[in-house]
């Protein structure tokens, strides 16, 4: 008996331990652009916010400022930096630049991450950063989206909620 109850006690701190390493990661599109672009403006430009997405990347800090937040990713350009900086400001953490060029690499560090994760990424790579972390579901970003928030539960079978913040 007594032997029973270390093992069943083993086994609850062994999966409660296992369920803490497990981090859940944020990934959204960067903000409103102030040059109210597309995708297939993107290119040879880098605009920043407008108000609009300024407006947005100060509610994405308000909604996540108790989310455990440890890390946060963007990509290279001002729009994802600037939709990421409120939220860095409040927890007194630094962004870190990953290429827009390198996914892998971006799911190798969301992977070895300890702690939530935020990533600011764009309709096009958003998905597949979903994908990358194991979601079987296909998620997508419209041209003119900016106010899905998906949120990445990892293990066994990953999954994912998706919200929406104004």
């Amino acid at each position: 008996m007594m032997k029973r109850a270390i093992l069943v006690t083993a086994f609850l701190v062994v999966t409660a331990a296992t369920a803490a390493a497990q981090s859940m990661v944020f990934v959204v599109r960067h903000a409103e652009r102030a040059d109210g672009g597309t995708a297939n403006s993107m290119m040879g430009n880098d605009p920043d916010l407008s108000d609009a997405g300024r407006a947005r990347a100060e509610s994405l800090a308000a909604m996540l400022k108790d989310a455990g937040i440890t890390v946060i990713f963007a990509t290279e350009y001002k729009r994802t930096q600037q939709t990421a900086a409120p939220l860095a400001r409040a927890l007194g953490i630094s962004v870190t630049t990953i290429s827009s060029k390198q996914t892998a690499a971006l799911l190798e560090r969301i992977k070895a991450a300890t702690g939530n994760v935020l990533v600011v990424g764009h309709s096009n790579s958003v998905p597949d950063v979903v994908k990358g972390l194991g979601v079987a579901t296909p998620v997508t970003v419209g041209d003119a989206e900016y106010d899905s928030l998906f949120v990445v539960r990892p293990g066994d079978r990953p999954s994912v909620t998706r919200l929406h913040y104004k």
